[in-house]
């Protein structure tokens, strides 16, 4: 069966529309103008240097991304201190590896030109992965509090809890990884506060004591002072931006996005109240939405087929549900370009279900991920004609496998050839 019948059975609130020309047009925010309104969201391979370089996998997968024809490309996490770094291979930009930075980047973008004749605008994406970090290949949590929703019966030592001291010291660091963005070449960075990571777990440290839990102000001030430093360490024409989760999906006190009354139904009051602050206090006019944590509850942010446990919902559920946070978002900031996720698990349809949340105003920009590790070229077909459903990611989870296995990330089933062989090593052996 169709998606489109799929959503038309279970009478299902997601746009969809057979005119993907809408996804052609140009969209302006921030002085820039991205030539197409398709993205490539943040998808990391895990296959970095160990000083956190990008090695020969991590420049292949840049070049397929830029033969992409995306008008707009969302580099991965990179992070800002060893300690965050979600794995050994994370990347990192620091001073030493500027140099290698500057050269992949000048890459990207000559070979965008080259092959599609679109200079697509880049961003990177700073970020602390907080209890998800393995510096060294194995947990060392660097967390806000203890969840025990997330911890059940292991609980996480309160000695790994970031004191305040910590977290203020972070602060100069996202100011220092947006300063060496820019001069990497990039056209702005992504102060990243999504999925469970450090900063995305401030935001719900309600019952936190001390200036970074508790009230609001207290729960955001990482975030926004974080915001400050990138702005001023770097020139008035870069982007400073994120990627945000505007619902975690966790019951109070647990989840930021939910209401403080009990379940786990999105309540966007608070996000709304975020994003008005980055619209009208630090100018922003770009950001990227998404929701749900990939660790704990996939189906809330990447629907599946195949995954990790029985998903309690039918996957087009979770996709209306990030249909309605994303477009809740953009029609209370219509002067803002918002990204939208999700549309990967509709594999070719996804293009439609895009065009149609463009044409809705659910979002000014479609972001693929998943889709772009399966089928890197995908916005070229869409803008040429259309998508190949032989090419079209299958929402597997393999690709999250592997790394949750601790070895490179990509696609096994469409990049067969290359991760098929670290698939049969790392997953299927275990």
């Amino acid at each position: 069966m169709k998606i489109k019948e799929e959503i038309q059975n279970q009478n299902l609130n997601i746009p969809y529309s057979e005119n993907v020309s809408v996804l052609k047009e140009t969209v302006s925010f921030s002085g820039k103008c991205a030539a197409n309104r398709l993205a490539i969201q943040p998808m990391e391979g895990c296959d970095g240097t160990a000083e956190g370089a990008f090695s020969e996998l991590t420049h292949r997968r840049y070049e397929r991304f830029a033969k992409s024809g995306a008008g707009l490309l969302w580099a991965e996490a990179t992070a800002i201190v060893k300690e965050g770094r979600a794995n050994p291979r994370q990347i990192m930009l620091t001073e030493e590896t500027l140099d290698n930075f500057k050269r992949e980047v000048e890459f990207i973008r000559e070979t965008a030109v080259r092959e599609t004749g679109v200079n697509p605008v880049l961003i990177m994406q700073a970020t602390h992965s907080g209890r998800y970090s393995k510096p060294n290949g194995v947990p060392a949590p660097i967390i806000a509090y203890n969840k025990p929703i997330f911890e059940k019966d292991k609980p996480i030592d309160s000695s790994r809890i970031a004191s305040d001291d910590y977290l203020k010291s972070l602060e100069e660091k996202y100011g220092k990884a947006a300063h060496l963005a820019e001069k990497a070449g990039f056209d702005g960075v992504d102060i990243k506060c999504c999925h469970g990571y450090l900063m995305n777990e401030l935001m719900s440290t309600f019952e936190r004591k001390g200036a970074y839990g508790g009230s609001f102000e207290n729960r955001t001030r990482l975030f926004f002072n974080a915001i400050e430093q990138a702005k001023s360490n770097t020139s008035k024409d870069f982007i400073v931006t994120s990627r945000m989760n505007a619902y975690d999906g966790f019951p109070y006190p647990y989840g930021f996005g939910v209401s403080q009354d009990g379940g786990t139904e999105p309540d966007l009051t608070e996000t709304l109240e975020v994003v008005k602050i980055l619209k009208e206090k630090y100018g922003f006019s770009l950001l990227d939405i998404t929701i749900g944590n990939p660790y704990v509850n996939p189906h809330v942010n990447r629907p599946f087929n195949h995954g990790p446990y029985v998903s309690p919902e039918a996957p087009l559920v979770g996709v209306e549900r990030m249909m309605k946070c994303v477009k809740a978002v953009q029609m209370a900031n219509p002067d803002m370009a918002i990204i939208g996720s999700g549309f990967s698990y509709m594999g070719k349809e996804g293009e439609n279900v895009a065009a149609g949340a463009v044409e809705e105003g659910v979002c000014k920009i479609a972001g693929f991920g998943r889709q772009a590790f399966a089928y890197p070229d995908f916005a070229k077909d869409i803008l040429n004609g259309g998508m190949d459903e032989k090419k079209c990611c299958i929402a597997c989870g393999k690709c999250s496998e592997l790394m949750r296995a601790g070895t490179v990330a990509g696609c096994v089933i469409r990049d067969s050839e290359m991760y098929m062989p670290y698939y049969k090593q790392y997953v299927m052996k275990k």
